[in-house]
């Protein structure tokens, strides 16, 4: 299913939050030796949306309406409102050996990762 919220795209303030570049990870990445990667499945359906803001999702097809409860992919905030997520739940780890970009982690290290064997 294909659902065009372009209209709404257009009413809704638009968040500000910086997306980092991949180029700023050099340095850091640089100096490591082992990495793991992980991809979040379809991260943004595991973000639920904010309460009250489901009717603004609704889709009307021939067999109902539906509403989302979760982040679409095609909202213009999505990506920064998972990027602010993803930066908090990380915080305490970020540029020390772990980076985000979106819904890719990584975690790196000068040594071998032990501790999650």
């Amino acid at each position: 299913m294909c659902i065009d919220y372009r209209a709404l795209n257009k009413v809704m303030v638009k968040n500000k939050y910086p997306i980092s570049l991949i180029v700023d990870w050099f340095d850091q990445l640089g100096r490591a030796r082992y990495f793991m990667k992980l991809d979040l499945s379809l991260g943004y359906y595991q973000v639920r949306i904010a309460e009250g803001d489901e009717p603004k999702t609704t889709c009307v097809t021939r067999y109902g309406s539906y509403k989302f409860l979760v982040m679409l992919f095609d909202l213009t905030n999505a990506p920064t409102m998972f990027c602010t997520l993803m930066n908090k739940i990380f915080h305490p780890y970020l540029d020390k050996f772990v980076v985000v970009y979106l819904d890719d982690i990584v975690i790196y290290s000068s040594r071998e990762f032990h501790w999650c064997l």
